[in-house]
């Protein structure tokens, strides 16, 4: 390569950054805003974004024009939506199983791979519900899952960036290294120590708790990157300045939130799930 060659390159590559940090400046804020508002607002903004997900799986997979198939997944989680609203998280579940059977009946070439898109974003939504719906921790819970998240792509930038090496997994996402990997995860352990700092749990649990979301969330990168790769994608779309798609930007935090969901299903019931997750 050239001088001339790398310059534009390098150029390229400093405008993607700054409009990647313009976007997280607009964007991250207005997501911890709306989660604070909580109820219906939260609900809406859920809903659609697993909408979107679930548009943008379908285009990666090459069955968008699939209009059934589109619709038929769409209107399911906008029903599964309001069940949520309304408190009925069996409706909303009824709804989501009924969407996954038709949409899967709706696709005979594709069936495995829309059903697991439909999958994967009603998996998102419920748990971005569920997580939130504590009224008293809920809040605190949701913003603990999304600073790991954070925190994990920022550390894995910074140190991947910083340091480089070996790469974590070439085959399917060439730019991710080990290092970026072990930034990201100590990233998450500062900030979940930063929680237990300001009394909000244990140390020990939080730390634990941290490091497998952090984990959870690298593992749902790659994971949308190999499906990327597996249909010869390289963005999901372009919605998200500098970021891509909602795919490419949420893709961490659908795997985080879905097995803090899990976790706090686990100690605290289906109503007392962000508590199950803050509360030792």
């Amino acid at each position: 390569m050239t001088e001339g060659e790398a310059a534009p390159a390098a150029g390229q590559g400093s405008r993607n950054l700054l409009m990647r940090v313009i976007a997280a400046v607009v964007l991250a804020p207005l997501a911890i805003a709306i989660a604070y508002a909580g109820g219906w607002l939260w609900i809406t903004l859920v809903t659609l974004a697993a909408i979107g997900l679930y548009v943008e799986w379908l285009t990666i997979v090459g069955a968008a024009r699939e209009t059934r198939v589109v619709a038929s997944g769409g209107i399911a989680l906008a029903i599964a939506g309001l069940c949520l609203g309304a408190g009925r998280i069996d409706a909303a579940l009824l709804a989501l199983v009924l969407g996954l059977a038709g949409v899967a009946l709706l696709s005979p070439l594709l069936r495995h791979w829309t059903a697991a898109g439909f999958g994967y974003a009603a998996a998102a939504q419920v748990a971005s519900v569920q997580v939130r719906l504590d009224p008293e921790v809920g809040f605190v819970a949701l913003v603990f899952v999304l600073l790991i998240v954070w925190g994990t792509d920022i550390g894995g930038y910074v140190a991947g960036r910083g340091i480089g090496g070996p790469k974590l997994w070439p085959r399917v996402s060439p730019k991710k290294t080990w290092a970026g990997a072990v930034g990201g995860f100590v990233s998450s352990l500062v900030i979940a120590g930063g929680f237990a700092t300001f009394g909000v749990g244990k140390t020990g649990p939080l730390l634990l708790l941290g490091a497998v979301l952090s984990i959870g969330s690298q593992l749902g990168d790659l994971f949308e990157s190999a499906v990327k790769r597996r249909f010869g994608v390289k963005d999901s779309s372009h919605i998200i300045p500098g970021h891509g798609g909602l795919l490419d930007r949420l893709d961490g935090y659908v795997a985080a939130v879905v097995i803090a969901a899990i976790f706090g299903f686990l100690r605290g019931g289906a109503d007392g799930v962000g508590r199950g997750l803050m509360v030792w």
